[in-house]
């Protein structure tokens, strides 16, 4: 590599903006070390146009990464970003600017600049929202119990946080647009690179926020990274399935480093994809089986009723019985309704669409 001897011209002045984005693409620099040049030099721009020899007295910064500072091809990139995410109507927030979550402080490393497409709600030092992951391979019963979560959630005015992979992430972010709720995807990829594809249409319902610059595709090791943004972005994180080593357990890991609140959703006995959460509670997460369970814990409130549609005594009475899945057995005791209109109630239910049958237990779809 060609050594740096001298100073060269000071490359041109870049507005804030202009100069935080061209640190980011700028290579040798992550979101440490754009920090520390931004505070030791009191802004970005300064920093942009600093001499080598001032570079070299910032704390964490080798001579590699002084180099990269003022880089004409990084500035060059920068200008082409802020043309495209104004022609595809993203909005990107920078670190130490206007509109940057103030969530995001709770992490050691928060990225320089964030990409979002759609209207971002106020997230600040402690959000109202709560990050739900799980298994992409979600049984039937955990994804049932998801979208009761969210929705519930949802309709407590809780933003939910999730990465829109497959499994419990989809199911908890469509039950939350589903009740009339707001949602974040949080991806792996560009904001205009949605993956897995089948969820395109569901990422047109969400807030999507990523830290990848536009067109950037899905890589595996994007995803881990990605975690601490969800555990950030959320005042609790929930697990409802994971197995001991996985995804959903990096971000609780990420939960706690944030100082958030981890809460876990317990499983069958000897299902792999219950000792991920089952192994949280006994490190002490809150057991979770309603939203009242995380409402409470924070000090959100209650969970609001949820309007019942016009429907005949009988099916209005088991519909509002569906707290959780619940077994024929609890609906009899909870109604007081014969078993034989019990039943009937929810198969005419089923066929409207507001309850379903999962693993010999109902839940209210």
């Amino acid at each position: 590599m060609t050594s740096r001897l001298f100073d060269p011209p000071a490359p041109p002045h870049p507005d804030e903006r202009r100069a935080l984005l061209a640190l980011r693409f700028a290579p040798q620099l992550g979101p440490r070390r754009i920090e520390a040049l931004r505070v030791h030099f009191g802004s970005a721009a300064a920093a942009w146009q600093a001499p080598l020899r001032d570079l070299r007295d910032v704390p964490g910064l080798d001579a590699r990464a002084a180099q990269a500072v003022g880089s004409p091809a990084a500035l060059t990139r920068a200008d082409q970003e802020l043309a495209r995410v104004q022609q595809e109507g993203v909005t990107l927030l920078l670190r130490g600017l206007d509109g940057y979550p103030a969530a995001l402080d709770a992490l050691g490393d928060p990225p320089a600049a964030l990409w979002i497409l759609g209207p971002l709600p106020d997230l600040p030092t402690v959000p109202r929202a709560i990050g739900m992951v799980g298994t992409r391979a979600a049984s039937p019963h955990a994804q049932a119990f998801t979208r009761m979560l969210a929705a519930d959630l949802a309709r407590a005015g809780v933003v939910v946080v999730s990465g829109l992979a497959r499994g419990i992430d989809t199911a908890a972010h469509g039950a939350a647009v589903e009740a009339g709720g707001v949602s974040l995807g949080v991806l792996g990829s560009a904001v205009n690179r949605v993956y897995p594809r089948e969820n395109t249409r569901l990422a047109a319902q969400l807030t999507l926020v990523s830290e990848y610059p536009l067109d950037t595709g899905p890589a595996q090791h994007h995803f881990p990274t990605r975690n601490r943004l969800i555990a950030a972005l959320s005042a609790g994180t929930v697990v409802v399935e994971g197995e001991r080593k996985s995804g959903s357990l990096i971000t609780a890991t990420h939960a706690l480093e944030c100082g958030r609140t981890v809460f876990a959703v317990p499983g069958r006995a000897g299902d792999p994809r219950a000792a991920g959460p089952h192994a949280l509670i006994r490190d002490g997460a809150v057991l979770t089986e309603s939203a009242a369970d995380i409402l409470t814990e924070l000090g959100w409130g209650t969970v609001p009723d949820a309007p019942l549609p016009d429907l005949p005594h009988e099916q209005a009475r088991v519909l509002a019985a569906l707290i959780g899945p619940v077994t024929l057995d609890d609906l009899v005791v909870a109604t007081g309704l014969p078993l034989a209109d019990v039943q009937t109630a929810l198969v005419l239910l089923n066929l409207l669409g507001l309850a379903e049958e999962i693993g010999g237990r109902w839940v209210r779809r």
